[in-house]
């Protein structure tokens, strides 16, 4: 029998919202597999989709920098949220942003790089920042978009300087159309994409294992219903077809106007400027997805140095 420990039940509580007892249930029929666990809760109705990444808890910036038909996205990580307004991070989010674009979006290479005005690479110049401002610091992750014709669009929700925040999103448009109108409609769809968080573009671009997980589980779920075996497979592709609705960009109701889905909105854009225009790609990150900060007891830490 797995040994499951107060730790993975409070995990699969706080991913899920289901009760302790049944969590500490789902866990031992699992033998303690984390994302199996969540399959078993969701299939007996104890959990909500539980389609979180991960709690969002990690610090710092997410940078974008877009050139006519190519734009990058980066996260730099610190410690707190302090540092994200420090004038010398975000200069450094900033210029690896712009770096980026140069190494399409290669993380490694992107390490290597020379940074501008210093006799460093970006990795040295990190390391350096980490000494001067005293933090733990990352260089998480990096994207690249490019378009043989058209533009990358970038959006960045709440922005605290230009191209800096804790969302951002890159759209890439290819047409031929007038670049502005480009900017607009990308900048429309990005706004949807930070709101609407899209697992992929299109039903086709949906990962197969995806698929398979959500199928398995609408059957267990039509299953348990009670429903005559002859209803169950239409059950189940009903529920799949909302899946698509809710979770692929191509087939989402566009935010804005509540109704259009968003192929939909692209196709009458391109029939209003009389020219082709092809969703190719979208990138959005959030800071600090997938990755679990852990939650401390400061009333407790404070005891336990004066010693109570």
């Amino acid at each position: 029998m797995a040994d499951i420990s107060p730790k993975l039940v409070k995990d699969l509580r706080e991913k899920t919202g289901a009760g302790m007892m049944d969590c500490k249930k789902a866990l031992t029929e699992t033998k303690g597999d984390l994302e199996a666990a969540v399959d078993w809760l969701r299939k007996k109705g104890l959990a909500a989709a539980a389609k979180k990444s991960g709690r969002v808890a990690a610090e710092g910036l997410v940078a974008v920098s877009c050139k006519d038909n190519h734009g990058a996205i980066v996260e730099v990580n610190a410690e707190t949220d302090f540092v994200g307004s420090n004038e010398h991070f975000k200069k450094f989010a900033t210029q690896v942003a712009e770096l980026s674009i140069g190494v399409k979006g290669d993380l490694e290479a992107l390490k290597k790089q020379a940074y501008p005005g210093a006799n460093k690479t970006v990795e040295e110049e990190l390391t350096h920042l980490v000494a001067t401002i005293g933090e733990n610091m990352g260089l998480r992750r990096a994207a690249y978009l490019e378009v043989s014709q058209g533009t990358v669009v970038p959006y960045v929700h709440s922005a605290t300087a230009p191209g800096l925040g804790r969302l951002g999103v890159l759209v890439a448009l290819e047409s031929s159309a007038p670049k502005d109108k480009l900017e607009a409609l990308g900048k429309q769809i990005a706004m949807h994409i930070a709101a609407s968080q899209p697992i992929a573009l299109s039903i086709d671009a949906v990962d197969p294992k995806e698929v398979e997980r959500e199928r398995a589980i609408f059957r267990d779920q039509a299953l348990a219903s009670g429903k005559p075996e002859e209803f169950i497979d239409k059950m189940v592709e009903g529920r799949l077809r909302k899946f698509y609705e809710e979770s692929v960009l191509e087939e989402q109701v566009f935010v804005i106007d509540g109704k259009t889905r968003i192929k939909d909105v692209v196709a009458n854009a391109s029939k209003e400027l009389n020219t082709p225009i092809k969703l190719a790609a979208f990138v959005r990150f959030g800071l600090g997805e997938g990755i679990e900060k852990e939650q401390t007891d400061f009333a407790a830490e404070v005891a336990a140095q004066l010693g109570k």
